[in-house]
């Protein structure tokens, strides 16, 4: 809503320097749906999303026509969130501070700080909106408390509320229900995910496995451990790994961290929707001459959807 200088002393003058900034994480799940998954723009309110299926019924040949086997067409619902950030900013609150520097000569202010001030701030706005918003497409529930998660529903409550694969059941992890994601047990939990994937949606070719980032630090030190999981230095900024011995890529994404919870699903399984694509980063900021501030504002529309969650595999626990 306003400027934050609890952390800061006031200044009389002080060398200009760098602006540092917190680390902020990316909208990575939306980048790989934009890649490879379903996109619909032009979305400004619930909108279906046709789904088709069919099966093949053989006959025996003969010289009568045997109609048989079923189509069948429905649709899924893709509900966007209507979403905003607004802040105002007075730039005179910059004067007695070292963010002084940033600003013009004179009293009066039309813009927040020089271009450099400016530009570092905008940065940092757009970059938590985006980690945000990928925290959002995996943990929103238009039902939370929470302003950040409440604007649609994001993957992990439309699995739910589907009919998905469970794979945290001895049948494919080889141990008793998992509760907790453990060094000791985080390999049996990820081939268990693995195991359960159906053959017809691995033939697809396009299936990860998601994960939280700690779900991703821990198999990989357990596979080390193992001495099964070695890297090439060249590989160091790597932000995936193939599962030993398969085609399936693990995908950690900070939308699911410190939840406990992974899922195998098809990239062309899952839906991304906009009223205007990267309509987030449209932001405005303009000086109000009658209120004698700096506004930002950006608004956009997003929302996402499971195609068929019959071919989601989910591993629910702890970490």
């Amino acid at each position: 809503m306003a400027l934050n200088f609890s952390g800061l002393s006031a200044y009389t003058k002080e060398l200009v320097q760098p602006l540092l900034t917190s680390a902020v994480t990316e909208a990575k799940t939306q980048q790989m749906i934009l890649d490879g998954g379903i996109v619909l723009t032009g979305v400004k309110g619930p909108t279906a999303l046709p789904t088709m299926d069919t099966d093949a019924v053989f006959a025996t040949q003969s010289c009568t026509f045997d109609p048989s086997g079923t189509t069948t067409f429905s649709e899924v619902i893709l509900t966007p969130g209507k979403i905003k950030v607004e802040e105002k900013i007075c730039p005179k609150d910059l004067e007695v501070y070292f963010t002084a520097q940033a600003l013009k000569a004179g009293s009066t202010y039309e813009d927040f700080g020089n271009a450099d001030f400016q530009a570092a701030y905008l940065a940092k706005k757009n970059a938590r909106i985006a980690s945000q918003l990928e925290t959002a497409i995996w943990q929103g529930d238009s039902g939370s408390a929470t302003a950040n998660l409440n604007k649609f529903n994001g993957f992990q409550k439309i699995i739910a509320a589907g009919s998905p694969i469970d794979a945290n059941v001895s049948g494919y992890t080889g141990v008793a229900t998992i509760t907790t994601v453990t060094s000791s047990n985080v390999i049996a939990a990820t081939e268990g995910i693995y195991k359960a994937i159906p053959a017809q949606v691995m033939a697809k070719g396009d299936v990860k496995i998601w994960v939280g980032y700690d779900w991703y630090r821990l198999l990989i030190l357990a596979y080390r451990a193992l001495n099964l999981f070695s890297y090439n230095p060249q590989d160091i900024n790597a932000q995936s790994f193939i599962l030993p011995g398969t085609n399936v890529e693990i995908v950690p994404v900070n939308g699911l961290n410190g939840t406990g919870d992974a899922y195998a699903i098809s990239l062309s399984n899952m839906a991304i929707g906009f009223d205007l694509e990267a309509e987030e980063n449209n932001y405005k900021m303009w000086y109000s001459q009658d209120n004698n501030d700096v506004r930002f504002r950006a608004e956009w529309k997003v929302g996402v959807a499971v195609g068929f969650t019959t071919e989601c595999v989910k591993f629910i626990s702890a970490i």
